[in-house]
């Protein structure tokens, strides 16, 4: 008998191949063989490791995202692993948003359009869009975070951009995880989401804040300052992509001049 993955020679006793590692498969597939697979795949992994992460990025994110970055990469969920919980987890919410909740749905949109009277359908055309490439928009949004915070830490050597993508992304995803956890909470109640998920842009922007004074051990004046920085450079970026974006609809005619 051989190896079916490596054609190595293996004993009758053999439960896995001493060339390659591969388990010594014999039997046909079961429902129990697929329930053990499904154990040893999930359930048999470090179980403590993802609340682990989560309650550290609240409450010692310097200890997550610095151990990460300085090579312990076992005792937390890595980066990208958080980011595409987060971004799993926000496009079930969305889907299920734009689907079964219209009443919400319209409340945030009307909420949205109070901001822009003498034209609403902007708005509601920017809402749609926002849930249509959110996936998108959020990877999209790590590089561009980075850069910002790269920019407002320039004279800072401590984070590389590289290192700056792993801190974004760690806070980004906390920060989506933890607010569509309360929208899935408050989406029953149309007036009350609309009023939190306008809330959660300053909520995450207090978030970041925190974040990068724990990493940057900075006195709360400094962070306060880091902030004031922050947020007009991140408004300016915000202005150009609305701008793109309005151009883009413009020319592919979702968006008409009155």
């Amino acid at each position: 008998m051989n190896c079916k993955n490596c054609e190595f020679p293996l004993s009758s006793n053999d439960k896995f191949c001493s060339n390659c590692g591969a388990k010594v498969i014999t039997n046909r597939i079961t429902l129990g063989y697929i329930a053990s697979e499904v154990y040893e795949g999930f359930l048999s992994i470090d179980s403590s490791k993802p609340i682990r992460t989560f309650l550290g990025l609240f409450s010692k994110p310097e200890v997550v995202i610095g151990s990460y970055i300085d090579g312990t990469r076992k005792k937390y969920i890595n980066a990208f692993g958080y980011f595409t919980i987060a971004v799993t987890l926000s496009s079930f919410f969305w889907f299920v948003f734009s689907n079964f909740f219209p009443a919400s749905l319209e409340s945030l949109g009307s909420l949205m359009a109070k901001q822009n009277p003498n034209d609403p359908d902007v708005s509601e055309n920017v809402l749609q869009a926002t849930i249509e490439y959110q996936t998108l928009i959020s990877f999209a949004s790590i590089p561009l975070l980075a850069l910002i915070s790269r920019i407002v830490f320039l004279k800072n050597k401590k984070y590389n951009f590289a290192e700056h993508l792993l801190i974004n992304m760690y806070a980004y995803s906390h920060g989506t995880i933890v607010m569509t956890l309360i929208y899935f909470l408050t989406i029953p109640f149309k007036g009350l989401f609309a009023i939190i998920a306008i809330v959660s842009v300053p909520a995450i922007i207090l978030y970041y804040s925190f974040v990068l004074k724990r990493l940057y051990s900075l006195s709360i004046i400094k962070t306060i300052l880091k902030t004031l920085l922050f947020i007009p450079i991140m408004l300016l970026f915000y202005l150009a992509i609305i701008i793109c974006i309005g151009i883009y609809m413009f020319l592919t005619g979702s968006l008409q001049p009155s």
